[in-house]
């Protein structure tokens, strides 16, 4: 894939994602490139996964649309990233949110945590910040949030201090296993829970002090 309009073009016409103009205008606003690293440049605009060190990668062009759609954000809502690595999906959910919401993108690896500020500093985004995943998975201090973004892998169920940090009638996109789930709070005891099979991610970090509940 040769650039950037190529890539949108690619994932409209045969991928059949961003067919909702506001998630078409993030893609458009923020560009791929700008957020691997200088080894992969040349692969930027291919619909598949990069490495951006650490063990960790960019994901997928259309497998990032396909969560965003899960996701369904509305403009103004509270919204986390995790595992926000190069700062791609902060971005677009920023754009996504607007100037009324707020995004915290969480990142366990100290030196993505500076390379995804610099790239959401590249476009001057002041809706959205990147900090370091701390004692416990997500980013409590700042919720409940109305939307919740994983971009790693649970082994086995949705942990549940993710689901405690949601706000009643918020969704959390995440993968567990080699599917994406999409759960969305009722209340503070009930979920509805969609699975979409066929995926694969790295592995969600998860501190080693915590033994949480979780479910599926």
């Amino acid at each position: 894939m040769s650039s950037h309009k190529k890539l949108i073009k690619q994932l409209r016409d045969e991928r059949k994602v961003l067919q909702r103009s506001a998630l078409l205008n993030a893609f458009e606003t923020y560009d791929r490139a700008d957020f691997v690293t200088e080894d992969y440049l040349p692969e930027a605009y291919e619909d598949y996964a990069l490495p951006i060190g650490y063990d960790q990668t960019i994901s997928q062009p259309t497998t990032v649309a396909f969560m965003l759609e899960l996701l369904d954000i509305s403009e103004g809502e509270h919204v986390l990233d995790v595992g926000s690595g190069s700062g791609w999906t902060t971005a677009l959910l920023a754009n996504l949110v607007g100037d009324k919401g707020s995004v915290v993108g969480v990142e366990i690896v100290p030196e993505l945590v500076s390379f995804g500020r610099k790239n959401i500093e590249k476009y001057g985004i002041k809706n959205a910040e990147i900090v370091s995943a701390v004692d416990e998975i997500g980013f409590p201090k700042n919720g409940p949030y109305d939307k919740i973004l994983v971009s790693a892998s649970a082994t086995d169920a949705v942990p549940e201090e993710l689901l405690v940090q949601l706000k009643p009638g918020g969704v959390i996109v995440i993968p567990v296993g080699q599917s994406l789930f999409q759960v969305r709070k009722i209340s503070e005891d009930d979920f509805q829970t969609k699975e979409f099979p066929g995926f694969s991610f790295v592995e969600l970090s998860q501190p080693k002090q915590n033994e949480s509940r979780s479910r599926k």
